[in-house]
């Protein structure tokens, strides 16, 4: 467990340096006051400054842990295995189990706001935080992505063949970056975004 001991003028700027130090919000971290502070004769002489030790409760590991186990319990989930493991770039955070399919939502769509919201809770609770939230329910993501480059390849035959553009349905930048990618090396087409979100899909073209 990080912890840090630091001193101010008073006891919530001894905290709030900590805090800083630390890198994690004050509802993440466990505070002790070591010393109050003190003015001294006159308010010069002998005067201290309050001291505080302030510890981490979870790492970003720990924390995504919690505050799923806690988000799956109040939507009646709460017997759903949740893994999270950190890598180099990002942590990967599996959820397997009975009904986790509800987490995933129509065209992932629900998963991807879940993902959302944990990277967003994550960069707030520990400042500076470079790295990624890779949400995953069920394997969904692979199944998905084999999906769509088997989509991609079937539509750029019918737009080989036919030497007319096909617009795909509306899908999420994640999906999008899919088609993408199954058909960047395909030199007989060219795939390009057309849309406002959530409306936004892949055009398929001859070159």
């Amino acid at each position: 467990m990080r912890e840090i001991e630091t001193s101010g003028r008073s006891v919530e700027e001894a905290v709030e340096k900590a805090l800083a130090a630390l890198g994690v919000k004050k509802g993440n971290a466990e505070i002790v006051v070591l010393s109050e502070p003190s003015q001294g004769f006159l308010g010069l002489i002998g005067s201290k400054e309050a001291r505080v030790r302030v510890s981490v409760k979870y790492e970003p590991v720990e924390y995504l842990h919690h505050f799923l186990q806690e988000l799956l319990e109040k939507m009646g989930l709460g017997d759903n295995k949740i893994q999270v493991r950190e890598e180099e770039e990002y942590f990967q955070v599996e959820i397997s189990g009975r009904k986790s399919g509800v987490l995933i939502g129509r065209r992932g769509r629900t998963l991807n706001d879940l993902q959302y919201l944990l990277n967003t809770i994550l960069k707030r609770q520990f400042q500076g935080l470079k790295k990624r939230v890779v949400l995953d329910v069920g394997n969904y993501r692979a199944r998905r992505e084999e999906t769509l480059r088997h989509l991609a390849l079937g539509v750029a035959r019918k737009v080989k063949q036919s030497g007319r553009e096909v617009a795909l349905e509306p899908m999420t930048p994640q999906d999008r970056r899919t088609i993408h990618l199954a058909l960047q090396n395909d030199e007989s087409v060219q795939t390009y975004s057309k849309g406002e979100e959530p409306y936004r899909r892949v055009i398929v073209a001859p070159v």
